[in-house]
């Protein structure tokens, strides 16, 4: 088995044109982005048509597209990279809805997922405008949230990234959910 390279001296270097560098740690943090793209399908529809490997390989490649970030660590990286499949799933979200209202579609046949109600998307894009409004409330806050559940970060790696005490990122976490089941609540019939 290789030795795995220094993981943020790689992001460094891919963020100063290596662009080799992203290629070389992959193989390192490869499970890492697999179970962070299965945290974010957990819920899904049946039937869901971007499995877990295809969320990883797309946000791969928007992430190749980011070269001037600067990366401070891998706790960064792996925060980014679920961010990335917040993205894509939202976008999938929205194009699923799109079609649903007949975006070009000429199928006539009725099948069992028309029948099925639109709920995952709704709540996705619902959380997604959730999130949107309490990040823009409150930033840090957001970034709890962010390294948390679309990282996969654990508490005390948060509160390391973000230099505040292990019970700061535990309030912030209970204040988050709080306010975001109200806005939820408010914005979406769940």
């Amino acid at each position: 088995m290789a030795t795995p390279p220094d993981i943020t001296a790689q992001l460094r270097a891919f963020a100063g044109g290596d662009h080799e560098a992203l290629d070389k740690i992959m193989p390192f943090v490869y499970a890492q982005l697999k179970r962070l793209a299965h945290a974010r399908l957990v819920g899904e529809r049946r039937g869901h048509t971007l499995n877990t490997t295809g969320l990883v390989h797309e946000a791969y490649l928007r992430l190749a597209e980011i070269s001037e970030m600067e990366w401070k660590d891998r706790s960064h990286f792996f925060a980014m990279a679920s961010t990335v499949m917040r993205r894509i799933l939202v976008n999938y979200a929205l194009k699923r809805k799109a079609a649903k209202r007949g975006g070009g579609a000429v199928d006539a046949t009725l099948d069992e997922e028309r029948l099925l109600p639109d709920e995952p998307a709704t709540i996705i894009l619902a959380l997604d405008e959730s999130l949107k409004r309490f990040e823009a409330q409150y930033p840090r806050h957001g970034l709890v949230v962010q390294h948390r559940f679309f990282g996969g970060l654990a508490i005390e790696e948060i509160a390391h990234s973000l230099n505040v005490s292990t019970r700061t990122v535990d309030r912030d976490l209970k204040f988050a959910r709080a306010w975001l089941s109200r806005d939820l609540k408010q914005s979406v019939d769940l």
